[in-house]
């Protein structure tokens, strides 16, 4: 890019940045989540009302739109990476059953019901398999940050839903790497024997990376603190293994790079709480101030929301059906098998259901793979849109209906209270 076009990048990021954090701030301040403002923002920005990438004044469109995308995929490495270093074992080991019930069923629950939806709409098995998907993701945060402000996200059933939706999500990072590994970024299916290395491929990495990420990580950056000439080099060191671990995980393991940054940030989560707590801040001043908003932006650059065909709007419609039944019935199945009464699993359920950034990272990733198209994208990014929008208020009704005190549970620093350190910053 020649120097003008640097120019213009920086008019770029500046617009984008500005506009991510005031309508962030908008969107808090009317008590919904600030990835759904930062969404809007990206939809104004793009060529749903603005298409600022197309202003005559922007005419290197190609090249700004590539050097954001690569900005954009920076930071969902390090959320990715985030969202591994801020697990802690020992909160969501007491809720266990619950998590490994409602995580799995919860997750392979929206793939059953998204291609029976998907596939009357002309669409071929395996853009509805992809959808599905999608669908299997949810977002923790927007629950979370709601549980919060209700003085319920230590309770039992808190505790639960970050159990739960750390089981979800991993195992929707799983089936993204399956079906990226099996279909390739041309779509066409790889042979049985090619599946079965693809698979012995991923078993060994993944095997072989939660190794080194268990095992070796942690005493290592304790070390790294120990030593004076390093102690300050302890964050950058983090996000060099972040980044390492998701280039390991695309050219030796053939999955997906989130998933990478995913085991370095969970293997450094058994780091002792001062250095993680030190990385934290660090990742955080990286990622949400500059990266990830440049993401949520990004995804709204790529919708023109004007351009979906009205034939699509029931395809939407199905969907959001079809994604809020599959939450609240899939992961409160699995809750209410895990041990939970009927009332706490159906509310954990309903917390299930925001797909937040974790549906757009999947999304986005399945558009530049070629699993998507850019028309089938545009109702998937509806659906995310409005169960995000949606389940503030659902969560908000269905605790209110609730009877009887809430349980607590007490434990020291961890999830519940990074998610708190996050709301109060946001």
């Amino acid at each position: 890019m020649e120097t003008g076009g640097v120019l213009l990048l920086f008019l770029d990021l500046g617009l984008i940045i500005a506009a991510a954090q005031i309508a962030g701030a908008v969107a808090r301040s009317l008590g919904q989540p600030r990835v759904f403002g930062e969404l809007l923002a990206g939809v104004v920005l793009g060529p749903t009302v603005l298409d600022i990438l197309h202003w005559g004044t922007l005419s290197d469109a190609e090249h700004l739109y590539q050097s954001i995308h690569d900005l954009a995929e920076l930071g969902v490495l390090f959320l990715m990476f985030s969202v591994g270093l801020e697990v802690h074992l020992q909160e969501l080991f007491s809720v266990r059953r619950v998590a490994l019930w409602g995580g799995a069923i919860g997750a392979l629950l929206p793939v059953a019901m998204a291609i029976p939806v998907v596939l009357p709409f002309h669409y071929g098995l395996q853009p509805a398999l992809f959808v599905g998907v999608v669908l299997a993701a949810t977002s923790v945060s927007i629950s979370a940050q709601t549980l919060l402000e209700l003085g319920l996200l230590n309770t039992k059933e808190g505790i639960g839903l970050l159990a739960t939706a750390v089981a979800d999500d991993v195992l929707a990072i799983l089936l993204l790497s399956i079906v990226l590994a099996v279909l390739g970024t041309s779509g066409e299916t790889t042979s049985a024997a090619g599946i079965g290395w693809i698979l012995v491929k991923m078993i060994l990495y993944m095997g072989g990376a939660m190794l080194i990420a268990w095992f070796v990580l942690p005493p290592l950056f304790n070390w790294f603190d120990h030593q004076p000439e390093l102690t300050h080099s302890v964050a950058a060191f983090a996000l060099v293994m972040a980044l390492l671990f998701g280039w390991s995980a695309d050219v030796l393991g053939g999955v997906a790079t989130i998933t990478g940054a995913f085991i370095a940030g969970l293997g450094l989560s058994r780091i002792t709480e001062r250095v993680k707590t030190e990385i934290l801040e660090s990742v955080r001043h990286v990622c949400y101030t500059f990266l990830v908003p440049i993401f949520f932006v990004s995804v709204g650059l790529n919708v023109d929301l004007k351009a979906i065909d009205p034939r699509l709007l029931p395809l939407a419609g199905l969907l959001l059906v079809s994604a809020v039944l599959s939450k609240v019935l899939g992961s409160g199945l699995g809750a209410y098998i895990g041990g939970f009464t009927k009332g706490e699993a159906f509310r954990l359920g309903v917390c299930m259901i925001s797909r937040g950034e974790v549906g757009l990272i999947i999304a986005t990733l399945g558009l530049s793979n070629g699993l998507l198209t850019n028309e089938l994208f545009q109702p998937v990014f509806l659906v995310i849109l409005l169960t995000t929008v949606l389940t503030p208020p659902l969560v908000r009704l269905v605790f209110r209906q609730r009877t009887g005190e809430p349980e607590p549970l007490r434990f020291g620093a961890g999830v519940s209270q990074a998610i708190a350190k996050e709301h109060d910053d946001g």
